[in-house]
């Protein structure tokens, strides 16, 4: 089965060109940026769009040409060529630095959009943008802008923030490429492992920025979980970063991105687990899933996204079974050694209830003290709604006030609605 499918646009009404630059800016990026230095990363952004605004003219007027993303590599490449030579940097700086690259009988140096370079390209950008020396949001939004051709105004939105901030962010960001001299270059054989976890870190924390997204936008939410799917893709398609945690990443994401369109009610209102409709998860996401899962298992190798990607696989379990939660709660179990988080000990909690009863998991519960977390107190709720509706009510109500959306509200609200 061909992987691709899972990238395809959510929505139809894109035209060419919004379809075209999403799918084509951040490689073209790529590859300027890697023939030329990441010095250059704005100019090369720069150029990329200067030739989308060109095409957009063009085509309004003209219409759309045979092979449309042949005639943006061309003009891109005429555009590239000519600012270099423009500015003088070509001859006296860029051939010279780059001409472990040029052909010594090559008279006029070509832009290589090959499916190969491009590919290549993209990695290497992959790594230069996930450095460590960058701060994590910056790295976030670097991927958002660079290798998955988000706009400002789209990433500020993802981020509930505004465009002054985002470009700030993003300014400094290029600023710290610049003064690190960071290369886009695949990591030694000695560092790959420590910069791959970086890599992947930033991938999980961009699918969850649209997993768990604060914004309504439905549609944004999605793209930037198939853009994080699309990055971990690509990096299961090189050898040197195919390795079991890249998998067991990739399987996650599948478990959790199959059950997204369940996840929203038609009154916009979020639908907890138990309510989700199974007819609305996505059975060739979770097939997909289970692909990964199993290669993810080649090997000793085990991280936290193994855990992570089993829990998820149960989950795409509806039936609620004692074996099922008990497997649940293993898992977690196992996910608190290698990975503690506060989080993760209150998914396990309500594990623990699922599978050993409540008074256990109130014991637990009360440990934890997450007093400014909502979902902390909506598992509270949940624990005293058949045993004290007056606890129940308080702490839904402590939940009501902490939660940060109009759909957490509601659906928190119902809780509250239903107790005696």
């Amino acid at each position: 089965m061909n992987a691709g499918f899972i990238f395809v646009t959510m929505t139809d009404d894109h035209n060419l060109i919004s379809d075209l630059f999403r799918a084509e800016f951040s490689k073209m990026v790529a590859v300027i940026s890697r023939l030329f230095g990441l010095q250059h990363i704005e100019i090369a952004e720069d150029i990329v769009s200067e030739t989308f605004l060109i095409a957009s003219q063009n085509w309004s007027e003209k219409g759309a040409p045979e092979n449309p993303t042949a005639w943006l590599y061309k003009v891109a490449k005429q555009k590239t060529l000519y600012h270099f030579k423009r500015k003088g940097i070509f001859d006296k700086k860029v051939i010279p630095a780059i001409s472990s690259f040029v052909n010594e009988t090559q008279q006029e140096l070509d832009l290589d959009f090959s499916m190969k370079n491009i590919k290549d390209s993209q990695l290497q950008m992959l790594f230069a943008v996930c450095n460590p020396g960058i701060a994590s949001e910056a790295q976030i939004g670097l991927a958002l802008r660079i290798l998955c051709g988000f706009g400002i105004d789209e990433i500020a939105e993802a981020f509930l923030s505004n465009k002054e901030t985002i470009n700030k962010r993003l300014f400094r960001a290029k600023e710290k490429l610049r003064t690190e001299k960071i290369k886009m270059e695949l990591p030694s054989e000695n560092e790959m492992a420590h910069r791959l976890d970086n890599v992947l870190h930033i991938i999980y924390l961009l699918f969850n920025e649209g997993y768990y997204s604060k914004t309504s936008n439905q549609t944004l939410q999605k793209d930037l979980c198939l853009e994080a799917m699309r990055l971990a893709l690509m990096l299961t398609e090189f050898e040197e970063t195919n390795l079991p945690k890249t998998n067991a990443l990739m399987a996650l994401m599948c478990f959790h991105a199959s059950r997204f369109n369940a996840r929203q009610s038609n009154e916009d209102s979020a639908v907890l687990y138990e309510q989700q409709n199974e007819e609305l998860w996505d059975a060739e996401l979770i097939e997909k899933g289970l692909y990964f899962l199993n290669l993810s298992e080649i090997g000793s190798e085990i991280s936290s996204y193994h855990f992570e990607a089993r829990i998820a696989y149960w989950h795409c379990n509806k039936k609620d079974s004692h074996e099922k939660w008990d497997n649940i709660l293993q898992l977690y179990n196992q996910l608190l050694l290698v990975n503690y988080s506060p989080i993760v000990a209150l998914n396990r909690t309500y594990a623990l209830y699922k599978a050993n009863g409540i008074e256990e998991a109130l014991i637990e519960a009360e440990k934890l003290k997450l007093e400014n977390n909502h979902f902390y107190f909506i598992l509270l709720g949940e624990l005293y709604k058949d045993i004290d509706s007056e606890k129940a009510r308080s702490n839904f109500e402590k939940a009501y006030y902490l939660a940060k959306t109009d759909s957490e509200k509601q659906g928190i609200q119902k809780k509250i609605d239903t107790l005696l």
